[in-house]
């Protein structure tokens, strides 16, 4: 999907192709308790195909995470840099996931910018959780904007659309709309070309996920310490042993051991500063980071094509 996103010639071509994109990124949760709590300086570097992936915890207090990937064959770089923050009312919490998306055609000079939906964790009266709330996608390039509206169940669970996605394509300057969007983003979603009627399907969930493979490690020596899964390994273990007492010890473990390396640091006077990515932070335009590496090397860990 990404590499379709770079092949059209055409300009309204490529932007519907990154609305598609963007939405392919949503992923069905299961509610239930959470015990993986990323640690400050966590990583996570994958591989598919020649699309080369590198993630990175950089703060704790916020918890702030760090993305940045690349496909110098295609041409493609992301850069990502999010914050959740929660609010808790009574039945329900809902984390807004505050930060920039960055997509960028290199050989086309285009950048295009969007935010994340919020994510909201219902306890009552039916547990469950959602992608909910207002997304806009922008290229200043071409001129183009996407305004998407994901919507959850309603509070009881029996009415509303559940997992549905609505939205325009329009020019940013005249603001006239192009196409109208709809449809569920675990499902199909169709856009309406405004001037013919006709209308098209621009993503198929099941086409993009049947096909997806468990990643594997392909090169054991060069997994980073600071890789999730060798960081929680013992508490996956656990888990899928199912035994609690174990995961209660495994996470208590892992989150002793990075308050340790902050005393440290504190006690040093040398604070702690993320490997892979520059970071500042300012009030008004809150947290911005920028990869240290111009392109993501291949990763010790792959996804693979079949």
């Amino acid at each position: 999907m990404l590499r379709r996103c770079n092949q059209a010639n055409n300009s309204l071509d490529r932007f519907m192709s990154v609305v598609a994109w963007s939405i392919s990124t949503l992923r069905p949760l299961i509610f239930g308790v959470a015990p993986y709590n990323p640690i400050l300086g966590e990583t996570h570097h994958v591989s598919r195909a020649t699309l080369n992936v590198l993630l990175e915890q950089i703060s704790h207090h916020p918890p702030v995470s760090a993305l940045h990937a690349t496909n110098e064959e295609h041409d493609i770089e992301l850069v990502w840099c999010h914050q959740c923050v929660p609010s808790f009312n009574g039945a329900w919490v809902e984390t807004e996931v505050r930060g920039k998306r960055q997509l960028k055609l290199l050989s086309r000079g285009e950048t295009y910018e969007m935010n994340s939906p919020n994510l909201l964790i219902k306890f009552l009266p039916l547990p469950g959780v959602d992608w909910t709330g207002n997304v806009t996608i922008s290229c200043k390039e071409n001129g183009l904007e996407a305004e998407l509206r994901y919507g959850p169940k309603s509070f009881f669970g029996l009415r509303g659309s559940h997992r549905s996605v609505k939205g325009k394509v329009y020019e940013t300057a005249t603001k006239r709309t192009l196409f109208q969007l709809n449809g569920h983003w675990d499902r199909t979603v169709t856009a309406k070309d405004n001037n013919s009627g006709k209308s098209r399907v621009i993503y198929n969930a099941e086409e993009v996920f049947s096909g997806l493979k468990a990643p594997v490690v392909n090169d054991l020596k060069g997994v980073r310490s600071t890789e999730s899964a060798a960081v929680w390994s013992e508490l996956s273990e656990a888990i899928m042993s199912q035994n609690w007492e174990k995961a209660k010890e495994a996470k208590n473990a892992v989150e002793e051991k990075q308050r340790e390396v902050l005393r440290e640091s504190e006690l040093k006077g040398t604070p702690w500063v993320p490997q892979h990515f520059s970071v500042t932070y300012t009030k008004d335009g809150g947290w911005e980071c920028s990869p240290i590496q111009q392109w993501v090397p291949p990763a010790p860990i792959v996804l693979p094509l079949s």
